[in-house]
């Protein structure tokens, strides 16, 4: 079988076939390039959907998206942060749309499952970069194809010590890796495998799993970990869920502060120094900036958004306000609701909070309750989960990449909700 003619298979009924391989390319490119990403992806966008245009209030989950939408641009007149109240609403209006417009290409199965396979592959880079700069010493800046790709790898990784690839920042790498995380454990646990495609995916795994520890984020640790339940389905829940309470519980004690001496010293014997010291922080001298931890980052959110809770101050507006009231910078409250609710107001975040939950909700039920057999549907549905979890405590959707990807993953959910073979939803 030709390259090519592989980017052709399993293409959803309504798509163009140029629009589908676009999609694809675009998806291979995700993690190594935004521009070239971009650019196929927009295609597929164009092409997946201009003759669907009048389908788009058809479906009453996008009402949702233009009332948050009116919104937030109601509230960029006059907003505190200015200029950068318009260029936030990029963050968030486009991708509205790509929810919307993606989903012609997630319809199916087995079209999810070749994005999944995509995204994996696309991972790879990631990977190698990030472990090449951490244990080989690799450094960027590197180009192809006349700069139209440029990998900048910090040597030793950014921070020092800590793996980013081509991600600015470490925690970012560790979002991406933790996203792909379910996806990869899909196909190693998918039974009809081969020996040597089983191989391969246990290799992967391997690979996601080492670069996910050397990122040294907390986020992607969690997430690692708990999306395991839900790759393996309900119906291990029973023993699975004790066994890892069991397993955890020794890195809990190890770290909780409420813990006797005795056992926290206890833990620390069995659990490595590496992972209880970054759970408690103890890399930071005693004398850290209380204006530096999340929780007073938490707090002066809500402070501000009880002063201003309808419209907010604008997109960016916690980065100019904290410095002038705290002296530290800070470049957003990592939580979303709280961002969302300083930036553009209670409604929006509560909105937006609650169309996310509702769809993870819904598809939850199809994924695990009624359609429990399919592997990548759990395994789509625990890295969509995955997305919210990183949310609560940190920023990571402000990366291009991530942004991109978090949206693929919602506009799944939504195509899992969907009959295959909704005539309503194909309608042009």
């Amino acid at each position: 079988m030709s390259f090519f003619s592989w980017f052709t298979e399993v293409r959803p009924i309504k798509t163009t076939l140029f629009g589908w391989i676009c999609f694809q390319i675009g998806l291979l490119f995700l993690a190594s390039s935004v521009f070239l990403s971009a650019l196929f992806l927009l295609i597929s966008l164009y092409l997946g959907n201009y003759k669907r245009l009048n389908s788009f209030l058809k479906d009453k989950w996008n009402w949702g998206w233009i009332f948050i939408s009116v919104l937030m641009i109601m509230g960029s007149f006059g907003a505190y942060s200015g200029w950068l109240a318009w260029v936030g609403l990029a963050n968030w209006i486009p991708f509205f749309w790509c929810f919307w417009g993606f989903q012609p290409y997630l319809i199916t199965s087995h079209s999810r499952k070749r994005s999944a396979f995509l995204l994996l592959l696309g991972t790879l880079p990631v990977i190698f970069t990030g472990i090449g700069q951490i244990w080989f010493g690799l450094k960027g800046p590197w180009e192809i194809w006349n700069g139209l790709i440029i990998w900048f790898i910090a040597p030793g990784g950014q921070p020092s010590g800590r793996l980013s690839g081509l991600f600015n920042y470490a925690n970012i790498a560790g979002s991406w890796l933790a996203l792909v995380w379910p996806l990869a454990l899909a196909f190693l646990l998918q039974r009809s495998s081969n020996y040597s495609k089983r191989s391969l995916s246990f290799l992967l795994v391997l690979l996601i799993a080492i670069a996910l520890i050397l990122t040294d984020s907390r986020n992607a640790w969690g997430a690692m970990f708990l999306s395991i339940p839900f790759i393996l389905g309900t119906g291990t829940w029973l023993w699975l869920i004790p066994l890892l309470c069991v397993c955890v519980l020794p890195v809990f004690l190890s770290v909780v502060p409420f813990a006797s001496l005795e056992l926290q010293m206890w833990s620390r014997k069995i659990v490595p120094r590496g992972l209880w010291s970054r759970l408690a922080d103890v890399q930071f001298s005693a004398d850290r900036p209380l204006e530096t931890t999340r929780l007073f980052q938490w707090g002066e959110a809500i402070t501000l958004l009880i002063q201003r809770p309808w419209f907010g101050y604008g997109a960016a507006a916690f980065s100019v306000l904290y410095p002038l009231r705290q002296g530290i910078w800070h470049g957003h409250t990592h939580n979303l609701p709280l961002e969302l609710a300083v930036a553009h107001g209670v409604p929006v975040a509560i909105s937006l909070v609650s169309i996310v939950l509702v769809l993870l909700i819904v598809s939850f039920r199809k994924c695990f309750l009624i359609h429990n057999n399919n592997l990548f549907d759990r395994a789509w549905w625990s890295a969509s989960f995955t997305l919210v979890f990183l949310h609560a405590s940190d920023m990571p959707m402000f990366d291009s990449r991530i942004n991109l990807l978090g949206w693929l993953f919602l506009a799944g959910l939504r195509c899992l909700i969907i009959s295959n073979d909704s005539k309503r939803f194909l309608d042009v």
